[in-house]
């Protein structure tokens, strides 16, 4: 995939990051397209707004996406690199690629996919980085209290 191509579809993801902070919430963005291109689904961190733990913007974009007779071929985009239970989701539903805006405010599950088969494109944007870095120091209890620390 080329670095033009993942800034492009990043820039859905920041979006709803973006909209997850004005929100509230805790400003990671995600979406899923197709082999083709097309944008599945697209979502972004949501367990402050719907009180839900689970809600996580990977699997906000995978729910949003709908069902998909396959996987294969797929791109998640997250802003942030995907935590364990992300990770899990995108190896067991076959998600082929992962393009990840930043992964030094949260080193996730990224290393354990590249090594399972999915090609994981690593962005390190400069915005995404800014975002985490502003929210971790403004809401160091919120960030914690979603990274299970």
């Amino acid at each position: 995939m080329d670095e033009q191509q993942a800034r492009a579809w990043l820039a859905t993801a920041v979006e709803e990051a973006r909209t997850g902070l004005a929100e509230g919430g805790i400003p990671v963005g995600a979406a899923l397209y197709g082999p083709d291109g097309a944008l599945l689904g697209r979502g972004r961190n949501r367990r402050v707004q719907d009180d839900d733990p689970s809600t996580h913007a990977e699997t906000a974009a995978f729910r949003a996406a709908g069902r998909q007779r396959t996987y294969r071929g797929t791109t998640m985009v997250t802003t942030l690199s995907p935590c364990w239970y992300c990770s899990g989701l995108v190896r067991q539903f076959g998600i082929s690629r992962v393009v990840i805006g930043e992964a030094g405010t949260f080193h996730g599950g990224h290393d354990w996919l590249a090594g399972h088969g999915v090609e994981v494109v690593l962005v390190d944007d400069p915005g995404c980085v800014a975002m985490m870095r502003a929210f971790i120091e403004d809401n160091p209890e919120l960030w914690n209290e979603d990274i299970g620390a």
